[in-house]
């Protein structure tokens, strides 16, 4: 089925429970606080940059696995039940970290699992919007899903700002408060989809080393994860490289708050008037031409020792790739097997954790080897991942087998 319709089409054919669940989104996403201020907080606290970095470390790692470990319990316990769990979980875990801050094995081991169960809830998130979605808008949900996940990530700094002059103990308390109001939502709203393990026979229909050795075996879904391994890599080098491009040129720090508004504000209202251009188009042109335009906004940077002008188109190329590639790349898993479709889900988010681990780590390594040719590279290897994300979406591949039984909404 092609997908048509302009934005406030789409908004309309949304389902009401679809609405719940990208509302429940941007609540947790505006307390979201761990991952962006932990390493603050705790030298505020008097911490060594060491302990400090090793609990960052541990949130993201923590991450990663909570994201496999959401996808195989989607699988097995449904969506709705799979986001109250990581919530209700991740609440007390948050709250609890100003508590532990002096017993640092405590601290390190409260704020992995905060990190497992917090991120748990995201391929349980995206296999229920691909479920109740109408299928010719799959793609412009899973955009209204970004534009609720990057409205709360614009946002929430502005929260914390103001919560940091009261005590900034209460960023883990509010943290706390919103997975809890979004755990007890999920449970309230959302419609309970039955997981393909419950249906019928109850038994299941793939076992994970099924799923994970037909996923192996799938050169374009690999390709697919390669692409996205280093485009998130490559993007990530706007919030690590950039700066450090800033500084190195001697512009005013507030060049790069005006970036960071900017592609906020550009993100936020364009993402889905463009996806509405974008649907229209083959899934493998729409992310060649991301991949092509976020490349320039690479190679824009490299030319910002001349004029901060650079800085602000490369950065409006930058999120304009994003914005024309990201909803068919994020949606694409979506298009497997319910069978299957959560297991591959929690694999791509993984990747993208993984990638945003080791991105800021590349990027000041590489940063400060290459100098000038730094932003070139970055061009080269996000043109690479749009090569492979090409190969990985293009619709020639040898479908999945849909089991013969398969969830369906109760």
């Amino acid at each position: 089925m092609s997908q048509n319709g302009g934005v406030f089409a789409t908004l309309r054919a949304t389902p009401t429970p679809v609405r719940y669940l990208l509302g429940g989104v941007l609540i947790n996403q505006l307390g979201a606080f761990v991952q962006t201020f932990i390493l603050l907080y705790l030298t505020f606290r008097g911490d060594s940059v060491g302990i400090a970095g090793l609990c960052l470390a541990a949130y993201s790692v923590g991450s990663i696995f909570g994201t496999l470990a959401g996808g195989e319990l989607t699988h097995r316990i449904g969506p709705r039940t799979t986001i109250t769990m990581a919530m209700l979980a991740s609440a007390p875990l948050v709250a609890s970290i100003p508590f532990v801050t002096k017993m640092p094995v405590v601290l390190f081991l409260v704020v992995g699992l905060a990190g497992l169960v917090t991120q748990a809830y995201r391929p349980a998130a995206a296999v229920l919007l691909s479920d109740l979605m109408p299928e010719e808008h799959q793609v412009m949900g899973f955009s209204m899903m970004r534009i609720a996940l990057n409205t709360g990530a614009a946002l929430a700094p502005l929260i914390a700002a103001g919560l940091i002059l009261v005590d900034w103990d209460l960023l883990f308390f509010l943290d706390g408060a919103t997975a809890l109001l979004y755990g007890l939502l999920a449970y309230a709203l959302l419609p309970r989809v039955v997981a393909p393990e419950e249906h019928e026979e109850k038994k299941p229909t793939v076992d994970s080393r099924t799923a994970y050795s037909t996923m192996a075996r799938d050169p374009k879904y690999l390709a697919y994860l390669a692409a996205v391994f280093l485009g998130t890599i490559a993007y990530a080098q706007s919030t690590t490289a950039l700066p450090l491009e800033i500084v190195a040129d001697k512009y005013p720090t507030s060049l790069y708050s005006a970036v960071l508004t900017i592609s906020s504000l550009v993100l936020i209202t364009c993402e889905l008037k463009i996806t509405t251009y974008i649907v229209k188009i083959p899934a493998h042109v729409a992310v060649l031409a991301g991949h092509v335009v976020n490349s320039l906004g690479f190679a824009l940077y490299a030319l910002a020792v001349h004029s901060g002008t650079f800085v602000i188109l490369g950065a409006v190329f930058a999120v304009s790739g994003l914005m024309i590639a990201g909803p068919t790349m994020f949606a694409h898993p979506a298009k497997f097997p319910a069978a299957y479709k959560s297991r591959y889900m929690g694999t791509m988010q993984a990747v993208i954790g993984l990638a945003s681990a080791i991105g800021p780590l590349f990027g000041v390594f590489t940063f400060t080897s290459l100098g000038g040719a730094f932003w070139i590279v970055i061009a080269l290897v996000n043109g690479i991942a749009g090569l492979l994300a090409v190969y990985g979406v293009r619709a020639e591949r040898e479908p999945v087998a849909e089991p013969e039984t398969v969830g369906g909404v109760a």
